[in-house]
């Protein structure tokens, strides 16, 4: 009998890791659905999630040994590191602030990132390639990575906000909580003293107040949003500092840039919105999701266009 010669086409190993965080997320999305849906937290997302996080690590070390520059030459490689700062941001709050609802809503984010690098673009896109002169500065691993930082944290931040519109419809939404304390965290009562009867004295007790889930989501968003705003106008500033080192300009008014500005106004705006004790309902959870399309529009807006500085390259 004779032998056939079988050709099996090798995966690149970056590509394949990007495939394992993909698969991880698929099966972590339907599982953070049900847990959302029981309102019990689940291990095995946050299993998953961290999961996927390490195998998007070792495919973002993997691809800077490789090309030996930092991992962000395309398209292919800056949605990989979205979605693993994506997950990272994910971890870290659902650490801080544990709500079976969180998952639910973030894990898409991660999911549609890591799927659209891994599927929608061509091969040549997702090799790696040579660095453009102006981008081979040590300013690179700290401009970028805190501006992609800044739209993850600013993309979860934004996503629980549309958790906060669409839970707990039917009650006024209260806000608790800002940087300043405003409407804090626990109420007090004052109780007469039962036990002394010399001095007619009253003491305070403080009671915990329970958050409903619109609450406890407004809050989460809020904290996510700040961290995101600060490492956004770092990152602009250290954009504007390499800029004119590369090109002579503070400033040039290109497509990104301007679209990051108005990502930073939107921004500003919302959390002048949380700090001001009279806009309380959804307003501004509702300036959050306007901003959550405005990120988008400046992360993929300029590679749909194909022009600006900053345009990482597209298949159209």
């Amino acid at each position: 009998m004779a032998l056939t010669n079988l050709n099996f086409e090798i995966v690149d190993p970056v590509i394949g890791l990007g495939l394992v965080a993909f698969f991880f997320l698929l099966i972590a999305l339907p599982l953070s659905f049900w847990a959302a849906s029981s309102n019990k937290l689940s291990p095995t997302v946050t299993l998953l999630v961290a999961t996927s996080n390490l195998a998007l690590s070792a495919q973002l070390i993997l691809r800077w040994w490789e090309s030996s520059h930092f991992p962000i030459s395309n398209l292919y490689e800056s949605l990989c590191f979205l979605c693993w700062a994506c997950t990272l941001t994910q971890l870290l709050v659902q650490r801080s602030w544990a709500s079976p609802l969180l998952s639910a809503l973030t894990t898409p984010m991660a999911l549609i990132s890591i799927a659209f690098a891994s599927f929608a673009l061509p091969e040549d896109l997702q090799s790696a390639s040579p660095l453009v002169p102006a981008l081979r500065s040590s300013w690179l691993v700290m401009h970028v990575s805190v501006i992609m930082c800044s739209y993850a944290a600013l993309l979860i931040g934004s996503l629980v906000s549309i958790g906060v519109l669409i839970t707990d419809r039917d009650k006024p939404l209260i806000i608790r909580s800002n940087s300043l304390g405003v409407g804090g965290f626990r109420g007090d009562s004052i109780l007469k003293a039962k036990n002394i009867n010399k001095k007619n004295n009253s003491i305070f007790k403080l009671s915990s107040i329970k958050f409903t889930n619109s609450q406890e989501l407004d809050t989460i968003s809020y904290k996510t949003i700040t961290v995101g705003f600060l490492l956004l106008t770092v990152g602009l500033i250290s954009g504007a500092v390499w800029a004119n080192e590369a090109w002579g300009s503070w400033w040039s008014w290109d497509p990104k840039e301007t679209w990051a500005l108005i990502c930073w106004l939107v921004y500003a705006a919302y959390l002048h919105a949380r700090l001001s004790r009279g806009w309380q309902g959804r307003i501004p959870a509702i300036i959050s999701v306007f901003g959550f399309l405005v990120i988008i529009i400046c992360y993929l807006g300029v590679n749909l266009l194909g022009v600006g500085l900053h345009s990482y390259g597209w298949f159209l």
